[in-house]
């Protein structure tokens, strides 16, 4: 006989916990405006290049209007909170408890802090007029993949989708060339364009900027009766 272990007081305050966190994710970040999700690495030091790029980034991105959303913790997160909040902007940090404790960075001015993953994804996107990708570990793939995902499948508004520093991202793009696409057939030649490599802030910011400039604000035709996001 199989011992039942469900407990469901416990799963309905799970229910009101989740329901929490969506609540005070929308009041907090409603009012920001445009902003850009920036992932990367949370072990990159100081002096690594890629961290002062993400400073630069996040700082020039502020001039040009937009907020700056992290995942709020250490290496590429803090470099890009650190950018916005030296350049005057608003600098949104969403924090994440894990079993190995995340210390969030110092330089978020909006903090908010998530016991539930796909809770925080959902502000990732929801709020973000693009997102910035630089090099990272299975937690940068990871968001990497479901903005793709997302704009694949309808789900989501296109939105920009660019990886910094082809030195990185060139291996990962030519596989998925040579063996989603040519191989495998997996995904469409169309879908190649849902993301952009990039290695000067001049060109992530210009994709950015004309984004949100742009009229149609989607790359994708939905069929008729279809509502974007």
């Amino acid at each position: 006989m199989i011992e039942k272990v469900d407990n469901p007081v416990q799963d309905l305050w799970r229910i009101f916990r989740v329901m929490a966190e969506f609540t005070e994710g929308f009041e907090e970040l409603a009012s920001v405006g445009p902003a850009v999700s920036i992932f990367g690495s949370s072990r990159s030091k100081p002096d690594d290049p890629y961290y002062k790029l993400a400073e630069q980034t996040a700082s020039e991105l502020v001039d040009a209007g937009f907020a700056i959303i992290t995942g709020g913790g250490g290496g590429i997160m803090e470099a890009a909170n650190k950018g916005a909040a030296d350049a005057g902007g608003q600098s949104i940090g969403l924090n994440i408890e894990l079993p190995m404790e995340q210390v969030p960075n110092e330089y978020q001015n909006i903090s908010l802090n998530f016991r539930y993953f796909f809770v925080r994804k959902v502000m990732f996107l929801k709020y973000a007029h693009g997102f910035i990708v630089f090099p990272g570990g299975y937690g940068t793939m990871d968001e990497f993949f479901e903005s793709l995902v997302l704009i694949q499948t309808l789900k989501q508004a296109t939105f920009p989708v660019i990886l910094m520093g082809s030195d990185y991202w060139a291996g990962l793009v030519e596989w998925i060339k040579a063996k989603m696409l040519g191989e495998h057939k997996y995904i469409a030649p169309e879908d190649l364009g849902d993301f952009t490599m990039a290695d000067d802030v001049q060109t992530a910011v210009k994709i950015i900027k004309d984004f949100r400039e742009s009229p149609r604000r989607s790359g994708i035709d939905l069929p008729p009766g279809m509502k974007k996001m």
